[in-house]
């Protein structure tokens, strides 16, 4: 049965058409994400604690996996609600899976504290922004070969869908650290908009970077609902989320009669070694929180994706909230993860220089100690800005036990053999 809310204008690929097969476009997507490296390397990048250190913590990919199957479950949900959602018009699973495996993507080795080094070695090149890297990887490096680089051909409703933030890097009035999209990615955001006239007023403030597709919507909810609830569930088996932690923890906040009853659900869970079954039940909670209102906008002619919105109950969007704050004060900031932010800048900046001074200002004595496909999209770039990117795009590639391989190899007297080359 044909589904009336996608149509033409949505399943238009970017940098040529596809060859059909047995598969709707949205499928081809879904399925040219889980097959690519990139994916597959998000197995060995950090999601709160360090990829490898024990089995049962989250890993990039286990969290994105995640996201896409409560992400499924907002779209089966919304279409039994009934209402404006019909057997023949409805949000598609496949695409809004799609756009959840492929939310993650551009993220760096060592997580937040890798994202949050890059920002600052790129910050004089045009930045460095996840959901921008995200972006680039599935137009521009996603199929990159010896020949040449080229993306996965994607449709406009994937491309609208992982754009969290349409604002550009030079339209802010100061460099922001987050929250933008590279320059040379306008042609993107043009072709999202099927180079509709974007009105003057949406570009004030952050009202551009909220204006966001209704699958964009739905991943960014299962986002937030996944990591609200599972830096949770990590944080107590890691140790850093004890009744002796969480209790100095909450006597320092000003909790209200909601947040309490939070707090005793999560103490309860502790108590009776219920966690994953109890906090498992809240993601239910915030699917079933989630409803569809009209709207009206510049796009909402051209598109379905952009004549609904996405809107969460206020209850779940505080309990999210609460969690994410928690998990911020307890674990991300304990001495034990800031210890490791540490090490991750020095990682990145050590290679980063290394990388600068080989291949960008290069000096009478010239080392190549990047893979040979590296070294010449970095030489075949002709500003510093290109190099920069190109080094910031094999550094970001990199998986945690990679970068840290690849650190040693270069750094560590003691460490290095010809046949550890990866």
């Amino acid at each position: 049965m044909e589904n009336r809310f996608y149509n033409a204008f949505d399943a238009e690929t970017f940098g040529g058409t596809r060859r059909p097969d047995y598969r709707n476009a949205f499928q081809i997507d879904r399925d040219r994400i889980i097959h690519a490296h990139a994916f597959r390397k998000l197995q060995s990048k950090t999601q709160v604690f360090l990829s490898g250190e024990y089995d049962f913590y989250r890993t990039r990919l286990t969290h994105s996996i995640e996201v896409s199957q409560i992400g499924r479950s907002i779209c089966h949900f919304l279409r039994t609600k009934g209402g404006v959602m019909q057997p023949d018009f409805h949000i598609d699973g496949d695409l809004v899976e799609a756009v959840c495996l492929a939310h993650d993507l551009g993220h760096p080795p060592f997580g937040h504290s890798g994202e949050r080094t890059l920002q600052e070695l790129m910050i004089e090149w045009g930045g460095f922004e996840g959901n921008a890297q995200t972006l680039h990887l599935l137009t521009e490096t996603i199929f990159q070969n010896e020949s040449g680089v080229r993306g996965m051909r994607p449709t406009r409703a994937l491309l609208d869908g992982v754009l969290k933030y349409k604002k550009l890097f030079r339209e802010f009035p100061q460099p922001p650290s987050n929250h933008f999209l590279y320059d040379a990615q306008e042609v993107y955001r043009r072709f999202v908009f099927g180079k509709a006239e974007i009105p003057a007023a949406m570009h004030e403030g952050e009202t551009l970077n909220g204006f966001k597709s209704i699958e964009c919507q739905i991943m960014d909810w299962a986002d937030d609902a996944a990591y609200s609830i599972n830096d949770i569930i990590d944080g107590v088996k890691a140790g850093f989320l004890t009744f002796t932690s969480v209790e100095a923890w909450a006597a320092e906040q000003a909790l209200g009669a909601e947040e309490q009853q939070h707090l005793e659900r999560l103490f309860n869970a502790m108590r009776t070694d219920r966690l994953e079954g109890i906090f498992g039940a809240r993601i239910g909670r915030f699917i079933e929180a989630t409803r569809l209102r009209e709207r009206d906008n510049f796009m909402a002619k051209k598109t379905s994706r952009y004549r609904l919105e996405l809107v969460v109950a206020e209850g779940a969007q505080r309990e999210a909230l609460f969690f994410k704050r928690m998990a911020n004060d307890i674990i991300f900031e304990s001495p034990q993860l800031q210890q490791m932010e540490h090490k991750a800048r020095r990682v990145l900046c050590d290679l980063w220089e290394s990388c600068w001074r080989n291949y960008v200002d290069k000096g009478a004595r010239v080392i190549n100690i990047l893979p040979p496909q590296a070294g010449r999209l970095i030489d075949a770039e002709p500003t510093k800005a290109g190099k920069a990117r190109r080094i910031c795009d094999y550094l970001c590639g990199l998986t945690d036990g990679t970068i840290v391989r690849t650190y040693r190899r270069l750094f560590d007297p003691e460490f290095g053999s010809i046949r550890d080359l990866s």
